[in-house]
């Protein structure tokens, strides 16, 4: 028996189908050079559709920048509830870090092209999301020896050493080839040791 998908559930498919889209020609051309008929035609749909889904290509790129920190969002919240990566918190993140952007390549990619060389509605965006990231790493980090008593202020600091270090690292596992273990080993014991390096100025720091 055939199963005919419901009209919010073809809309759905639709919309996902012009994110892909936008995706695959932004990986060739970056985001700002692709237009809104090029996603069309990629996406199957006939121009007048895309205004169904999404005002602009900006509101798409804007999308595009939430679906891409969803996985990482969900992550933290996650690790929150984890009291393995409370006590193994560094190792942990590394392996974490490696394994999501491994998983999620495509959106990975995006944002590290687009966060420098995206229109600006797209940066500001990337900027806002790093920015939740931040304060979500926070609430974990508070939790640490050393850390509860300090200001928030000096919580936040200490995250955002953790985020930009964990950028960094996901931008080369974006680039890593495929079928490189030696490769991800070391991008992983990089991320480790520079986030200790980080974790040991945690008991001498006065807030």
């Amino acid at each position: 028996m055939t199963v005919v998908p419901t009209r919010q559930e073809q809309k759905e498919r639709t919309r996902e189908s012009i994110l892909n889209a936008a995706l695959d020609l932004s990986r060739d051309h970056g985001f700002a050079q692709i237009s809104l008929r090029q996603v069309a035609r990629q996406a199957g749909i006939v121009p007048t559709a895309f205004y169904r889904h999404f005002e602009s290509m900006d509101e798409l790129g804007l999308a595009l920048v939430e679906q891409s920190f969803l996985t990482l969002r969900t992550m933290i919240r996650e690790a929150q509830r984890d009291p393995d990566v409370l006590d193994n918190i560094i190792e942990a993140s590394a392996e974490v870090l490696v394994r999501v952007v491994k998983q999620n390549k495509t959106h990975f990619a995006f944002v590290a092209r687009e966060r420098t060389s995206g229109s600006l509605a797209v940066r500001e965006a990337i900027q806002r999301e790093l920015e939740l990231f931040i304060s979500e790493l926070a609430v974990v980090l508070a939790r640490l020896p050393h850390i509860e008593r300090w200001s928030s202020d000096d919580v936040k600091m200490a995250a955002g050493l953790f985020v930009r270090n964990m950028v960094y690292r996901a931008e080369q596992v974006v680039q890593m080839p495929e079928g490189r273990p030696d490769r991800e080993q070391e991008i992983r014991h990089k991320a480790e040791r520079e986030m200790r390096l980080i974790v040991l100025g945690f008991e001498k720091w006065e807030s």
